[in-house]
């Protein structure tokens, strides 16, 4: 790298020695001098030229006065270490026309004319300079101490894994996908200090066998009794870390030990020998026989106990389809049959995960083994759901698929294999360099995850899909480490390149690589760092983590890498064996080597790629081409949704699909709960009666925000200042304290009032349906809260042909519902709770979170890419690229049905990342390929980059396929979005942007080098003139042997 001055000054002695001795050594390997005087005279010039060490002195006249003029007017400057390059230095063409004119007529060139350089320019050149110096030193350790380089990656690398013991695993929904101190995270703080979680959720839907036949004959409540007391009936034991039973422990537990205690699941409670059933939270028609088997079946007139269970709503709320004689309005058939059971809370949190070893061993052992036994009740079709069946569907789901993680990388190994030598097998193949780039990729995901582990940052489900983006960032920088290797040794026989010379060659090509690998990794690392930002925990540490990685990626691919392939260059040059280095291989005359040559893909990209896509036709097409998919992106970006699909997470063949949908069809109404906390129990006694007329206030809101269910049965309306308020009216408060009532109906004071509720909710009071919506102090004297139990409509929508949750609507209730409670001035203190919100302020957020970090990332992008490419033109191009690639990454997720959602978010801020690499590889090169001719300077950028940003597009691509493959939805929309980004990002880096570069590019560095089409006529590479076989003593062998070592 030198300044511009002494850069011409060197060129125009490079034209001069050029012209003196290619047409003296062309004419001596052909043995037939055209003109043998003039070629001697000229000859011994050219001697003369190399003996005088100030070759200033053979310039003609007008280049020693320009010279002389310099030098008055430019102050000596140290010239620092020129990086040296694999091509003779030559005049563009647009400078050789001229130059070619006047040679003709005096056979002597000029110097080159000089190129102004701005100072935006001028500091490009010095950035490019320090980054490929760095490089240089760095290349020049690796090459010359390969095995201590190694030493030391292994050694700092195994340290830093060591902070994976302090791994901090979180799978908690709430700790994961929902922003932190939002007021849904303080509505639920409120309402757990009053109410702490209390019950588990199982339930049983029951269908008749043939379709939409009545489930309420003899036959099929039988088979429902039947089933319930296996239920009521089972027993489970302790289970040990692996999920076994513990066959040593004696512990034994069953439904009645574990259910939620609650009064009123008999329709007659016998209270001097209760049946422990009774006072467990069961909710169903079978209760009308007190969950016995016997009444059951003496019972001759199923269907008049059954219009005995309560109201028409009562029974809609248990019966799926139900059907009412118009006339009676009694009940005459239905198609479904609710059962639910609910089991009191045992939870802990362990590891950042929420555990409840007894209440999940009997969900297991008892409920779902029940229930999945099926065809011991032929009557019945069973539809099911555990509150434990999300975590084992799921959580089973991707443990499964992990076997394609295995899968991506052996692809990837292969691929690697396959392409990084220039023979398969043979001679001149890479498996071990394959395997290098592999082991390099595992050092960085393990060392990052220590590192980020000691940082205290989480780790969540997602996180298991960054070792797909590390190998897709890792294999790139591999191929473009590798490539600048071999190109550093065209046309060199590896028998002629001793150790020094290889230790050179390992400084260059790193000098060649480090910037373009440089500028890649930074921007991907600066992309993750601005989305660790984000409001949602989960991408936060996500993107965190994936700063951390790529950090190592970078260092152990310009350290690791780089001298595993100079140890493999010397196996080669001794002619070992590939992966059995240990022995010698027998040369075959097809083999010998004479040097690297151009591959197939930059044959291909210089001569049928780039005269394509360059041509008029060609960047017309192009242009109107990618004008036309930025403006289908710009619609579906437009278009795409928020949805709430936690649906899709569940396998396709799992009972849980099958639930959801019998829930869909049977019982549309029962949505999310929605609790109603009132505080103070002063308030509450002096609001009682306007409380106990609540449902007033919430009816005729299904149909509108907030989407709340009518209150007409106790399934979608529980409150227990109605209920005590019907009981008073009806009973009086003899059986209840026998407490004084006033005019209004109510206990005449505050004291007498907490007293009566105290017994009408307790466990064998009339009032035990509430017992749990109540909280008292310590001492029973005060009510804390009470609370008032909701329900949405089911808030679904159809979205090509999947249902989802209705992200928006659900939103929409949220909101309407904070309003209606903040309007009720009347009845403060009082807040709404809903086990929903937190998911749905996730909802709320996602995408403004998404895309502001696209944003930021694909902003600071461009900063760095303007920083390291230290060129503004050539940065906005990448960056422009870049937003296009994005954009139309967006509108194809619409097209595909890919919604936004906590999976797809990550997805998209990873395909910044890595569709920046394969943009930012081609404008690096491109502005160190020198010369005025752009379309010239962009085919050999093709030629030198395309193939390795080609390679490692198509790796990822075929590594990130065989996830197709998977059930997990986690995996397959990662395949389906990391397809997207890889074949857009590539189509982008290959065709559009070298179009641009093209058309709109700016000057190349200072320390460009020239491709071999764009030299002087009559001007060739050293390596290329043969010499004559003449006296090995002549004065004329022995020099031009000196010009060609």
């Amino acid at each position: 790298i030198t300044t511009i001055h002494d850069r011409e000054r060197e060129q125009s002695k490079v034209v001069q020695y050029d012209t003196i001795y290619s047409k003296e050594l062309r004419n001596m390997a052909n043995e037939t001098p055209t003109h043998p005087a003039d070629s001697n005279a000229d000859f011994n010039e050219f001697l003369n030229v190399l003996n005088d060490p100030s070759p200033d002195d053979v310039l003609p006249p007008e280049a020693e006065k320009e010279t002389e003029e310099e030098a008055k007017t430019s102050p000596e400057e140290e010239v620092p270490e020129v990086l040296p390059t694999d091509r003779a230095i030559a005049l563009s063409p647009q400078e050789q026309e001229p130059k070619q004119q006047q040679q003709n007529e005096t056979e002597q060139p000029n110097a080159a004319p000089e190129m102004e350089r701005s100072g935006c320019e001028a500091v490009g050149d010095k950035v490019e300079g320090s980054i490929s110096n760095f490089f240089l030193k760095l290349g020049h350790f690796c090459s010359f101490r390969p095995k201590t380089t190694i030493g030391i990656a292994l050694v700092i690398s195994i340290i830093c894994a060591g902070g994976m013991a302090k791994l901090n695993t979180e799978n908690r929904p709430e700790k994961l996908w929902v922003p932190q101190n939002t007021q849904a995270e303080v509505e639920q703080d409120n309402y757990l200090s009053f109410f702490p979680p209390s019950s588990r959720f199982e339930q049983v839907i029951a269908t008749a066998k043939e379709a939409g036949g009545d489930v309420l004959t003899k036959d099929s409540l039988i088979d429902a009794m039947k089933m319930h007391e296996s239920i009521e009936t089972g027993i489970s034991k302790p289970t040990l870390e692996d999920g076994s039973e513990d066959t040593s422990s004696d512990e034994t537990y069953t439904l009645t030990d574990l259910c939620t205690p609650a009064g009123g699941s008999c329709a007659t409670t016998d209270y001097t020998n209760p049946d422990p059933i009774c006072f467990c939270l069961v909710v169903s028609v079978l209760k009308m026989w007190n969950y016995d088997l016997a009444t059951l079946e003496a019972d001759t007139n199923i269907l008049g106990t059954l219009n005995n269970y309560g109201s028409r709503e009562d029974l809609e709320g248990v019966l799926g389809a139900a059907q009412f004689d118009p006339t009676s309005g009694e009940l005459v058939s239905a198609e479904a049959i609710s059962i639910s059971y609910f089991l009191e809370d045992r939870s802990s949190v362990e590891g950042g995960n929420t555990v409840d070893p007894v209440n999940e061993a009997w969900e297991e052992q008892v409920f779902l083994k029940t229930v999945k036994d099926g065809d011991q009740f032929p009557y019945l079709d069973l539809s099911f759901l555990s509150t434990r069946s999300f975590g084992d569907e799921f959580g089973g789901e991707i443990t499964g698929d992990l076997v394609f993680v295995n899968i991506s990388y052996l692809v990837a190994f292969i691929f690697l294999g396959a392409t990084l030598g220039s023979k398969f097998c043979g001679r001149g193949s890479r498996w071990a360099m394959s395997l290098s780039a592999l082991v390099l990729i595992i050092l960085a995901t393990v060392a990052g995850f220590g590192v980020a582990s000691l940082c205290g940052l989480l780790y969540g489900p997602v996180h298991s899909v960054l070792p797909f983006v590390l190998l897709g960032i890792g294999v790139d920088d591999a191929f473009v480490i590798a490539n600048a290797f071999d190109r550093e040794r065209e046309g060199v026989p590896r028998e002629s390149e001793d150790d020094e010379k290889l230790v050179k060659r390992g400084s260059r090509s790193l000098a060649r690589a480090g910037a373009s690998i440089t500028v890649t990794s930074l921007t991907d690392l600066v992309a993750f760092a601005i989305s660790s930002t984000s409001a949602l925990p989960a991408l936060a540490s996500f993107c965190a983590f994936a700063s951390i990685n790529i950090f190592f990626l970078w260092a152990l691919a310009a350290t690791f890498f780089t001298a595993t392939l100079v140890i493999d260059e010397k196996r080669q040059r001794a002619n070992r064996r590939d992966m059995l280095c240990c022995i010698t291989r027998k040369t075959s005359p097809d083999e010998e080597d004479t040097g690297a040559k151009e591959g197939r893909l930059p044959i291909f990209f210089r001569n049928y790629h780039a005269p394509t896509i360059l041509s008029k036709q060609g960047k017309v097409v192009t242009l109107l081409t990618f004008l036309g998919l930025f403006i289908f992106g710009i619609y579906g970006l437009v278009n795409l949704p928020v949805e709430d699909s936690a649906r899709n997470f569940i396998p396709q063949d799992s009972y849980i699909n099958t639930y959801s949908a019998t829930a869909d069809e049977y019982f549309p109404s029962s949505g999310t709960s929605l609790y109603i906390t009132f505080e103070n129990g002063e308030s509450i006694y002096s609001n009682r009666v306007s409380l106990a007329e609540l449902d007033t206030r919430v009816k005729g809101l299904s149909e509108e925000p907030p989407y709340i269910a009518e209150p007409t049965s106790d399934s979608t309306y529980q409150n227990v200042m109605t209920g005590l308020k019907q009981y008073l009216s009806d009973s009086g408060t003899a059986n209840i304290g026998g407490a004084t009532l006033g005019e209004d109906g109510w206990p005449t004071s505050y004291e007498d009032f907490v007293s009566t509720i105290v017994k009408y909710t307790d466990a064998r009071g009339p009032g035990s349906t509430y017992r749990g919506d109540v909280a008292y102090d310590s001492t029973k004297t005060n009510i804390q809260a009470y609370r008032v139990k909701l329900e949405y409509v089911r808030l679904t929508k159809e979205f090509r042909g999947e249902v989802l949750d209705d992200a928006s609507r659900q939103i929409e209730a949220m909101d309407a519902t904070r309003e209606m409670v903040e309007s009720w001035e009347d009845l403060q203190p009082s807040f709404p709770y809903s086990a929903q919100f937190i998911a749905i302020e996730g909802f709320k957020i996602i995408g403004s979170e998404l895309y502001r970090n696209v944003g930021l990332a694909i902003a600071c992008v461009g900063v760095i890419v303007l920083i390291t490419v230290a060129n503004a033109i050539t940065a906005f191009l990448i960056t422009a690229n870049v937003a296009f690639c994005i954009v139309e990454i967006l509108g194809f997720m619409f097209a595909l049905g890919i919604v936004i959602d906590s999976v797809s978010v990550i997805n998209v801020v990873l395909a910044v990342g890595l569709s920046v690499d394969y943009s930012a590889h081609i404008g690096h090169c491109f502005m160190v390929k020198g010369g005025t001719n752009n379309d010239a300077r962009v085919t050999e950028t093709l030629a030198d980059m395309g193939s390795s940003v080609f390679n490692g597009a198509l790796s990822t691509f075929l590594a990130v396929a065989v996830l197709l493959l998977s059930k997990s939805y986690v995996f397959k929309t990662l395949a389906i979005q990391f397809a997207l980004t890889v074949i857009l990002g590539v189509v982008h880096g290959l065709i559009l942007l070298p179009v641009l570069l093209s058309l709109f590019g700016p000057k190349p560095f200072a320390s460009a080098e020239l491709p071999p089409d764009m030299k002087n006529p009559g001007t060739e590479s050293i390596e290329s003139i043969e010499i004559p076989k003449t006296n090995k003593n002549s004065v004329t062998t022995q020099h031009m042997q000196s010009l060609q070592d």
